[in-house]
């Protein structure tokens, strides 16, 4: 795993030995995706719509999380947008603007490369700026591992 960032994006990829196909599904099937990701979506993902799903992390059950899809390109990139560590229910974050997380997948020998990178922090409310970043970046390295794990499991 490997990572690169500024400021305003976070990158993060790993090499999973895993067919495109089959990551691209744990990627963009709503439930596969809330299974190493920790939350729970009730709905498919599409292309320019919004979906909620609740966070299933212990101590973190009571929140719910928004994904505006932005693009489902076939086993190459999906990406949405958020509002990143919007975690204080007391907290109306939909006035805020919203990160853009993209993921890409490329074959590799011995299986496929996933990045993600997430861009937009710089937009976010100073107050939240710093530490939402701190937080997307490891948590980022997280979900990378989780999204590995998943998948040998699944193997």
């Amino acid at each position: 795993m490997s990572e690169q960032q500024s400021t305003d994006r976070v990158e993060k990829e790993v090499q999973l030995a895993n067919p495109r196909a089959r990551v691209w599904h744990a990627l963009t099937e709503s439930r596969q995706f809330g299974e190493w990701f920790g939350v729970k979506f009730e709905e498919p993902f599409k292309a320019g719509t919004s979906i909620k799903g609740t966070l299933t992390v212990k101590g973190y059950e009571h929140l719910t999380m928004e994904f505006v899809i932005d693009a489902i390109v076939p086993e190459s990139r999906f990406s949405f947008k958020w509002h990143p560590y919007a975690i204080d229910p007391k907290v109306d974050y939909s006035s805020e603007p919203m990160t853009l997380v993209e993921f890409t997948l490329e074959s590799v020998d011995g299986g496929t490369l996933l990045k993600v990178v997430e861009t937009g922090f710089d937009k976010i409310p100073a107050a939240r700026r710093v530490k939402a970043f701190e937080m997307n970046t490891s948590g980022w390295t997280s979900q990378m591992k989780n999204i590995a794990k998943y998948l040998a499991a699944q193997s």
